[in-house]
């Protein structure tokens, strides 16, 4: 080999080497955080200060990291290329000798080693480095962002300012790679999940249905408010004038019992309207997460929801929006259905969240549904829509019915489940367990009814 050949090949081996020491940087401040930051930031670390900088906005930095990282990658390629070419004659051996060493070499020293390195020891090479691809950034830094805005322009569709390196998408894999590696378990990982899903949910989709709603007339007195408050359980109360579509206020459970503790007489004497407090109104449209950021601004805890027609649609609460993130939340006051209950001639009745596979062993089956975990799922995908009291199915030679639906959605709580029995009249056997489940729903009316006072028009609160 010429010594301009070792020339060229010197250079491609610096131009990896800085390569790999660009996406070692890109690696550690990836993994870093604002909060990760400013935590070195209070302990006085060294070059804290520009990390809380670069962090604030990290897509220009990161963008020319990997502008770099590129620009260094294609040079030593190239170089390689150079001396392949002058040395061999053959296209198969230029195509050979370039792509095989190199992709053994990107893959090696800058896919793996490069980014392991940065990750292992990401706090002492964002803080040593910072300040270095920093100044890079503002040299650097317009290029990628002209060549950004160029690829927006040549791409179909909205493009992203910032480019598309660092999505949402590349995030959620990192969490679903932290599980599969037992970093986190499962159901950290649905919250996470969850929370980035809270941006395109709207508040029509969590709100209580204003058929759901438990209100009060604001002529009634604060006796009768207090007694809704307590035969509801809600300590929140809508206040309304004519209709409920014109909605006053709320009335505290908190109000009434400190009004009613100074002056027991004003029970009697005063009305709701006296006590109640100014309400919060917001469009069913609304995106969740920015109800939630408003809500904790305003220390409300219920508002109360408007359709695109100026009528109330309902009401939304932050327990409503806490449990779209952490799933049902159940306080001492909520009716706690046990797993399964067993009943005469072998049938059971089962909490309509049991899992399949649980279903199956009360009747020493080995069953299980690769779509769905619960039997209500179970009874939602065989019906292919949402089952209501008096619903049958019948599936694996189990007869599944919808008993009781209950809760601020009236969701189906409980199902009778039995073998089919083939020897027997199927249709009896249907109406009787229907005739069962048509039951238990109408004793579940009648104790909603009771709670609901012909002077005191009920529907909800939070």
């Amino acid at each position: 080999m010429t010594e301009t050949e070792w020339i060229l090949l010197g250079v491609a081996l610096a131009c990896v080497l800085v390569a790999g020491f660009v996406t070692t940087i890109e690696s550690a401040l990836q993994s870093f955080s604002k909060s990760r930051a400013e935590a070195h930031l209070k302990l006085g670390a060294r070059g804290a200060d520009k990390l809380v900088q670069v962090m604030q906005d990290p897509a220009p930095t990161l963008n020319t990291s990997l502008f770099l990282r590129m620009v260094f990658e294609i040079s030593a390629i190239a170089l390689v290329a150079v001396v392949v070419f002058g040395r061999f004659d053959a296209l198969w051996e230029h195509l050979l000798y370039t792509i095989a060493p190199m992709t053994i070499v990107s893959f090696v020293l800058l896919g793996v080693a490069a980014r392991t390195l940065g990750r292992q020891h990401a706090d002492f090479i964002a803080l040593r480095t910072v300040g270095f691809i920093g100044a890079l950034t503002t040299v650097v830094g317009p290029i990628p962002q002209i060549l950004i805005v160029l690829g927006n322009l040549i791409t179909p569709g909205k493009g992203f300012t910032d480019g598309p390196f660092n999505s949402e998408a590349e995030l959620r894999e990192l969490v679903d790679i932290a599980e599969a590696s037992d970093l986190i378990e499962a159901g950290e990982r649905r919250m996470i999940h969850q929370v980035f899903e809270l941006g395109d949910t709207i508040v029509k989709e969590v709100m209580v249905p204003r058929t759901e709603m438990v209100w009060i007339e604001a002529d009634k007195t604060l006796r009768q408010g207090l007694s809704l408050a307590l035969r509801s359980g809600y300590s929140r109360i809508p206040v309304i004038g004519t209709d409920v579509d014109d909605v006053l206020g709320i009335l505290y459970l908190k109000d009434l019992i400190r009004r009613s503790y100074d002056n027991p007489t004003a029970q009697s004497s005063e009305t709701v309207e006296s006590l109640m407090r100014p309400p919060t109104f917001c469009p069913d449209s609304k995106p969740v997460d920015a109800l939630l950021k408003e809500m904790q601004l305003t220390r409300s805890h219920v508002v109360i929801v408007v359709d695109e027609f100026g009528g109330t649609a309902g009401l939304a609460t932050i327990e409503d929006i806490l449990e779209e993130i952490v799933g049902e939340i159940v306080d001492e006051y909520d009716e706690e259905i046990p797993p399964h209950v067993q009943l005469a001639d072998g049938r059971f009745r089962v909490s309509s969240r049991l899992p399949v596979d649980e279903l199956g062993e009360l009747f020493g089956l080995r069953v299980d549904d690769e779509d769905v975990d619960t039997v209500l799922g179970l009874m939602a995908k065989e019906l292919n829509k949402i089952p209501i009291p008096g619903s049958v199915i019948e599936w694996e030679g189990i007869e599944l019915v919808a008993e009781r639906a209950s809760g601020r959605r009236h969701a189906i709580q409980t199902v009778v489940a039995g073998l089919i029995d083939e020897s027997a009249d199927s249709d009896t056997a249907v109406d009787a367990t229907v005739e069962l489940a048509a039951t238990s729903a109408s004793e579940s009316g009648r104790r909603r009814l009771e709670v609901r006072s012909p002077a005191t028009p009920s529907k909800e609160d939070a």
